[in-house]
């Protein structure tokens, strides 16, 4: 395929693409060059509405200006500034705004630039934690089953979707799984959390998996508050506040990977506050800069902060673990600007306002064909498709590419479509959204 792009050939053959079946895409290639609001411009000039936030990070909606011109201020200031022993002050300014907003009792932020890099930076840091109390036996760590934590050894070894590490070898030593919470016999169609046992698949974890490990042994579970990657699991009442009451009793640090749900998904800050359930560390990337620049965080209590600064010797550097790009003058200018923002227009609580509206457009899909079940909360969806036997993933897909033609943006893992538009979505938005979506499955085969 011929394409041309300023004047120019465009080559695609050069770039290896991600988490992309790269010889279907490059004989149909669908390219994005412009966004502002809640639209994409691709190439030919379409108009797409944004139904997934980008990847699950564009909270603010596209190109908006307040952090676009904090960009640029930044970037004809200061370009990069060491964050080896050096500083500069807006990783500081981001940084304490970022705490401000963060679940009541997590104090310090460390930067990453990645939901992968948070993931893993947390990991190094419940072990670590553990290891300079003298508490030397706690070095298992415990994923959950089709959860996802980036994709970096660590994330790929905790995370619960063997897809994601079947091609890379054994990954780390030490790890396990925890039951996931879909229960769609009893739970299927569910708006908003499921009433179904929560209570008790978190006293399978304490029954079986502790049972097996030893919970002496175990440093952390890391689990996401609504898995999203997987196809938007959303975990049932009571669920989270026992798996709180049970990391507490044997002293295991609890993580919440908040990459997706934070920053106003659920309608809150944080899933943390949405469940009323605080955990001790929060890894968190995606809407802290609203997919402007790369960026991601690691929240923790004060006591393992503390806990690292006291068991170090003076003048030591008291967690050996960092990135060249932490708190990058940029991407700080851009989470700065950000988290002003989502104040400022109130765009959680916005979400909030908006969440029965499009909960009752999501399960307006129900009874369409292969619609087997559909799931919300906050401004989050995920519609689950009966699958093509021996074609896994077919079915959503080509419901993604006519979505496509039709000028929206869904996303599809396997033969669930996942939907998170940015938080500034109108009813109006909503109303296309779901009813492209009414006639795509209508008809599909």
């Amino acid at each position: 395929m011929s394409l041309q792009w300023n004047d120019a050939p465009l080559n695609l053959e050069p770039y290896w693409m991600p988490f992309t079946a790269n010889r279907q895409f490059k004989a149909a290639p669908r390219l994005l060059v412009s966004a502002q609001g809640m639209h994409f411009t691709d190439i030919d000039g379409r108009q797409i509405l944004d139904g997934t936030a980008g990847l699950w990070c564009v909270n603010a909606g596209h190109n908006r200006k307040p952090i676009t011109e904090a960009i640029q201020r930044q970037a004809g200031t200061l370009d990069y500034a060491p964050p080896f022993q050096m500083g500069h002050p807006e990783a500081f300014v981001a940084a304490e705004k970022l705490v401000q907003m963060a679940p009541k009792g997590l104090t310090r932020a460390f930067f990453t630039n990645s939901g992968s890099e948070s993931a893993d930076t947390a990991l190094k840091m419940a072990l670590a934690f553990h290891r300079m109390r003298g508490d030397v036996h706690r070095v298992k760590l415990l994923g959950r089953e089709r959860g996802y934590h980036g994709v970096n050894f660590g994330g790929i070894a905790v995370g619960g979707i063997a897809g994601n590490r079947k091609l890379f070898g054994t990954g780390l030593a030490g790890v396990d799984h925890i039951g996931h919470t879909h229960d769609p016999a009893r739970n299927a169609f569910s708006q908003g959390e499921p009433e179904h046992g929560g209570v008790e698949m978190a006293n399978a974890v304490e029954a079986r998996m502790l049972a097996l490990h030893d919970p002496s042994t175990v440093a952390a579970i890391i689990v996401e508050p609504v898995a999203g990657s997987t196809g938007v699991l959303v975990p049932p009442k009571g669920y989270l506040k026992r798996l709180r009451e049970i990391c507490d009793k044997h002293g295991i640090l609890l993580i919440f990977d908040e990459v997706i749900t934070g920053f106003g998904r659920l309608g809150r800050a944080w899933a943390a506050d949405r469940f009323e359930v605080t955990p001790d560390i929060v890894t968190c990337a995606k809407g802290l800069s609203n997919g402007a620049v790369p960026m991601g965080a690691v929240l923790v209590k004060e006591n393992i902060y503390q806990g690292f600064m006291e068991a170090a010797a003076a003048g030591a550097i008291e967690f050996p673990h960092g990135y060249t790009y932490s708190g990058h003058p940029l991407a700080a200018a851009a989470a700065s600007a950000t988290l002003d923002l989502y104040r400022e227009d109130g765009l959680f609580e916005r979400a909030a306002a908006l969440e029965h509206y499009w909960q009752e457009a999501a399960h307006s899909l129900r009874g369409l064909p292969h619609v087997k079940d559909v799931r919300n909360l906050g401004l989050v969806a995920g519609i689950e498709l009966e699958s093509i036997p021996g074609q896994v993933g077919k079915r959503a897909f080509s419901a993604f590419l006519q979505a496509f033609e039709q000028g929206v943006l869904i996303r599809v893992t396997g033969d669930i479509i996942a939907l998170s538009p940015p938080l500034i979505i109108e009813k109006a938005h909503i109303d296309q959204l779901f009813g492209t979506l009414q006639q795509i499955l209508g008809r599909l085969e």
